[in-house]
């Protein structure tokens, strides 16, 4: 898929995503809750728990 699409003559724009465009699949590799971290970091703090938002 390409990230630039056209929009008009001569004009076009960049693809975006929205998370309704966006599907978690699970592989076929099962991992182990202790090999896999959610935290995540700005700057100086961290959080423990995913964040996800859709309006």
């Amino acid at each position: 898929m390409r990230d630039l699409v056209e929009i008009g003559m001569g004009r076009t724009a960049r693809r975006a995503y929205e998370l309704d465009d966006v599907e978690i699949i699970p592989s076929r590799r099962t991992r182990s809750s202790k090999d896999v971290s959610t935290t995540w970091q700005i700057d100086a703090y961290r959080f423990e728990m995913p964040l996800m938002a859709c309006p």
